[in-house]
Formats: C-alpha cells, structure tokens, sequence
C-alpha cells in the first residue's frame, strides 16, 4: 500500500480555495495574517506534490497545538547569532512552515552575495512536507539544503537497537538544471511516522519489514509502533543496511538540533522540531551555466539508463511530484480521504466555510 501517491477519482478542489481554506481557520484560531496564509500554503503545496500525509492532513492537529499553547500564535524568533552567512534563532514554538520560509527569505540575498548562508532554528514547531520549500528557491537558480530533526520524538532505532533514539530526520535537497528541477526529500528511516499511522488506522499492513518489533523481528505490521513496549522504525537499510540511515540520522541530529543548539540534550516541550537550511547560489561558485551543465548532463544519463525488468524507465527526483503538482494545479487538487471529515470539527467551530467541489 502506498498511500502516499494515491489520487484516484476524487473530488476535486481549486488550489486557490484550499489555501483560502486553510489560512482562514488558522487566521481564525489565531495565528498572525502571514502566519497563517505561510503555513496554508505549504500545506497545500505538500499536496500538490502527492506528499498526502504531510498537507493538509495535518492541518487539523495544527490547530489543536494552537489552541492548547503548543504552538505560539504571534511572536518572532529570538536571535541567537547573526554572522553575514550563519544565523541561529530560537523559534519561540513559532509555526514552522512561517519560521522556514522567513529563515530562507532571510538565507537567499545574503547567499546571492556571498556564495551561500545558512540557518539553524531551534525550539520550532513542525515544518510539514520538505520538498514544498524547494521550487521556489530552485526557480531562482539557487540550491536549497533543508534538514529537520524532533528533539522529542523516538521513533527510529538505530542500527544494531530495537529502541526508538531519533525521528525519520527527513533531508531535502532542491537544485536547478536546463529544465525542470531536482527535488530530493528523504528520511533516515525506510518509512515515516505519518504513512506508518496511516496504515494502522486503516487496517493494513506496510509494503515490507519496515519496522522492528521489540524482540528484534523486523515486521510489516504498524501495531507494534502503538504497542507496550512499543516497536521503532528501522534505518534505511534496514537489519542488513542499516548502518546507512544511522549515519544520515546523525549527520541531520547535527546539522538540526547541534547546530540550533537545542535538542535531545534538552528537557522535551512537544511535537516539533529542530531545523538546519543552507541556501548555496552556483554563481558564488563556479557559475549557474557550468552548474546546470554538469547537473543536466548526469539527469540524462540518469533517464537514459537501461531500466530494469517491469520499470518502465528511470525518473529523477521530484519528477513524478511536478508532474502530479502541474495535472492538480490545472485540474484540481484530489485531496486524500478523510481530510476534510477532519477539518469540519474546526471549519464549524471557527464558523469557516468549507471549500467546494470543482464540478
């Protein structure tokens, strides 16, 4: 089951009333004008782009963290440490979709003059799908390293464990070529916590042994991650390979919360995150053109390799995800079921109109 991708035929809704949608009810809970209409966006994008259970879907526990405190309303960060390419702020518990594209609207023209500038937010509430930040910063012919990490979650074992230490610690990276971008976005860890929930509330089973139970056994089955003593995800590679995710968790542990200076060393405060983005421009380097050269040169030798048996052909990064963006921008977006049964509670609540179908 690969929920993630599903479109299917569904209703349908204008990209335009989704984000009206979802930035009244976050206006209407609370949250600053730009606050909201930030975080709407991004959601919406992170649907748009097939990444179902990193959109939208999670607006509806968004405004519960707003209305129990756990994520501040109004505010700004408070800064750390502001050098002419290495910033570091405390989020406040500030959205994290807004705290991202203000440390990237922050990162970019310094980037453009330097060469590259980096960001480490700390003490930031949850960030959404990585890969909605990209295009914009790869539309500019710039390159986008984002990393986040959840000081208090303990999904993920390591390699060689059967205990949860750290999260999926997803990465991403956005970079430009001749024609359409790369966008990269992975996780430490084979699946995510949100497909992983997903699964067990609908009654399935995971496409492979994903998880490990806690005597050891690697298993399909998502109830181990909702048992006592409860399972953890594995590392990508899972019980073989897993040492890769290891090291790629780590390597985000340092970048998110070593680099903020806020983490697992600190006492816990709620769902959110630790965050690290690295704007780089070409032009700072050896040149935007001889960039896009070398990196369009690799993407076709990716897609002209022989594929294997039953792959119809080799696709990059984010490919897929674009095509989908641009079929939903144009014909609607298919919005996962279960999502807006999810928002009525709150749409009647916060006396918000819910969006309507394209016909």
């Amino acid at each position: 089951m690969n929920a993630q991708g599903q479109l299917g035929a569904r209703e349908r809704y204008r990209v335009e009333d989704l984000q009206s949608f979802a930035t009244s009810l976050l206006d209407s809970a609370g949250l600053d004008p730009e606050k909201a209409r930030y975080v709407a966006e991004i959601l919406v994008e992170g649907d748009l782009l097939g990444h179902s259970t990193h959109g939208l879907h999670l607006l509806a526990p968004y405004l519960a963290e707003v209305e129990s405190g756990g994520m501040a309303a109004t505010g700004s960060p408070l800064v750390l440490s502001d050098r002419p390419a290495a910033i570091a702020w405390d989020g406040a518990r500030l959205p994290g979709p807004w705290l991202v594209r203000k440390g990237i609207e922050l990162a970019l023209p310094r980037a453009k003059q330097l060469g590259t500038c980096s960001v480490a937010i700390g003490r930031c509430h949850h960030i959404a799908s990585l890969a909605a930040y990209l295009k914009p910063v790869t539309d500019q012919g710039m390159m986008l390293i984002l990393a986040s990490s959840d000081p208090t979650g303990r999904d993920v074992a390591p390699a060689g464990g059967v205990t949860g230490v750290f999260t999926p610690n997803p990465i991403a990276v956005g970079y430009p070529t001749d024609g359409d971008p790369v966008l990269i976005d992975v996780s430490a860890s084979i699946t995510t916590n949100g497909m992983s929930t997903r699964v067990y509330r609908e009654g399935g089973q995971l496409p492979g042994k994903w998880l490990i139970d806690p005597t050891g056994t690697p298993t399909d089955d998502p109830a181990t991650l909702f048992q006592t003593p409860r399972g953890a995800l594995l590392p990508v590679g899972g019980v073989d390979y897993g040492h890769k995710g290891f090291a790629l968790a780590l390597l985000v542990e340092a970048l998110t919360g070593g680099l903020a200076g806020h983490g697992r060393a600190d006492p816990p405060e709620g769902w959110g995150a630790s965050v690290f983005l690295q704007v780089l421009d070409p032009a700072g380097f050896g040149g935007l053109a001889n960039f896009q050269r070398q990196m369009s040169v690799l993407s076709r030798d990716c897609r002209t390799s022989t594929p294997q048996p039953g792959v119809e052909r080799v696709r990059m990064p984010g490919e897929a995800g674009l095509a989908r963006r641009a079929g939903q921008r144009q014909a609607g977006v298919s919005l996962y079921p279960g999502i807006l049964a999810a928002l009525a509670p709150w749409a009647q609540k916060l006396r918000v109109p819910p969006p309507t179908p394209l016909p």
